[in-house]
């Protein structure tokens, strides 16, 4: 029997466009605190953090009370959002929802998620796009430290029995590359997210420019690591 394999991918800027969604979220939450909200370019740098941790590089002058404060009315209002928000602002990109069905499809292949989103909204996003079905294993902020640290990936390990060198993580930001790094993981970093090619490249085995591509990049760098 072929040992099982494991794929996990990263949520928003990966399977999720969710930046127009976040930038108003942080909007609201830093004009709610009374804080000037960050630019475009800023929230782009931040997505995949913890949101303690991006809010502390987003303004480096706030204490851990005022970090405590926005992070509350960030959850706020991104919960606040109604389900026609979400799926308008934050829509799956152009084939991602074909290739989990191809990857789904295979029996030695096992799918999970590793994201900077707390459960409950990985839990909404995942109701409002039908993505409940895809995932054996669903890590979040809630219960790991931030990106790059590898507790994620190693908590996808534990849970589905799979070794490191049969494990890859797809993902649009330096985070989450360092992090498969960091877990022995294989790494494909994602052209079209919210960080540059040149921040994932020193952390990434292989770089794709869309889904149609992901099938394949992933059957070469599993075959790779044996």
């Amino acid at each position: 029997m072929a040992e099982l394999k494991l794929v996990v991918f990263d949520v928003d800027g990966t399977l999720i466009d969710s930046l127009a969604h976040i930038k108003g979220a942080m909007k609201t939450a830093f004009d709610a605190c009374g804080h000037t909200p960050p630019d475009e370019a800023a929230v782009r740098s931040i997505i995949g953090l913890s949101l303690p941790e991006a809010m502390r590089k987003l303004d480096p002058s706030l204490d851990d009370a005022g970090i405590r404060q926005v992070v509350e009315a960030y959850k706020d209002s991104f919960n606040r959002s109604e389900t026609t928000e979400v799926r308008q602002d934050a829509p799956m990109f152009a084939g991602a929802r074909a290739a989990l069905e191809q990857l789904h499809a295979q029996d030695e292949l096992l799918l999970g998620v590793a994201t900077g989103k707390s459960r409950r909204g990985l839990v909404r996003m995942m109701g409002v796009h039908a993505l409940e079905g895809f995932f054996v294993t669903t890590q979040v902020a809630d219960d790991h430290p931030s990106k790059p640290h590898p507790s994620m990936l190693e908590q996808c390990l534990f849970e589905t029995g799979v070794k490191a060198k049969n494990a890859l993580i797809v993902g649009d930001t330096s985070f989450d590359m360092e992090m498969g790094r960091n877990a022995g993981f294989g790494t494909i970093g994602v052209k079209w997210g919210y960080h540059p090619d040149e921040a994932l490249a020193p952390f990434t085995d292989v770089m794709i420019d869309d889904f149609a591509a992901l099938g394949g990049a992933i059957s070469d760098l599993l075959g790779a690591r044996q």
